[in-house]
């Protein structure tokens, strides 16, 4: 197999595993977004009773646009819903929306994950956009040196996606825990909201992949260009 034979291939599974992830997600959220819980629980009121019961009150719940663009911003101290989580009573509701308060959780308790990425994350920002810029660069002008800078960046963003594996995760289990302390579901809709929390999280180990097998394409690459100029 030649280097070019091995970049398509790496780049095709690359897209597979996205855009799997993606689909897989997006069905799941659908199928439980379609599944009223039987304690009639929205995910503003599941937000607000896991804040107001962890004594939280400097953190606001707002309503925001889209589907699944659910955040948690420590900036600005606020929880965003999309429309449907907000209003409506579902299992996928009840699941995202406390997920994102496992955010709040990990903020107020200093969660070592947390911290370490949001201190990444101005260096992640600059690398997303340097990293290929160098790469471009050093390729205009054969300057093996920058093509290099530009992969050290984009293995600092690979280090932020794996950094946010156990962020996300630990959210998911606190989200969990919540949900069953405070009976927001029955145990058999329990197990929807583990199903909608796994496949988001696989959204996030799919990024990891594809980011490392990013960089394993710029060394095919470049280092298939580096042996044919020597």
């Amino acid at each position: 197999m030649n280097d070019y034979s091995l970049y398509y291939g790496m780049t095709m599974i690359a897209f597979v595993l996205t855009f799997g992830a993606q689909m897989y997600i997006q069905s799941t959220y659908r199928k439980y977004g379609q599944i009223a819980n039987r304690n009639g629980v929205t995910g503003a009121r599941a937000a607000a009773e896991i804040l107001l019961r962890n004594n939280i009150t400097d953190v606001g719940i707002n309503k925001g646009a889209g589907v699944l663009t659910d955040h948690y911003d420590p900036r600005n101290s606020t929880v965003t819903l999309s429309q449907a989580n907000y209003d409506n009573a579902s299992i996928a509701s009840v699941a995202v929306s406390s997920h994102e308060c496992g955010h709040v959780l990990q903020d107020k308790t200093n969660y070592y994950f947390l911290r370490l990425r949001a201190a990444m994350y101005p260096i992640v920002s600059f690398s997303s956009y340097g990293g290929y810029l160098a790469i471009m660069v050093g390729v205009m002008f054969n300057i093996l040196g920058l093509i290099q800078l530009g992969i050290l960046m984009e293995c600092v963003i690979l280090a932020f996606q794996v950094i946010t594996l156990p962020v996300e995760f630990d959210a998911s289990n606190r989200a969990l825990r919540e949900i069953q302390k405070y009976g927001f579901l029955d145990n058999d809709e329990l197990q929807g909201a583990q199903t909608v929390l796994r496949a988001a999280a696989l959204t996030y180990v799919a990024g990891v992949a594809s980011a490392l097998l990013q960089i394993l394409r710029l060394v095919v690459m470049f280092g298939g260009r580096r042996r044919r100029d020597d």
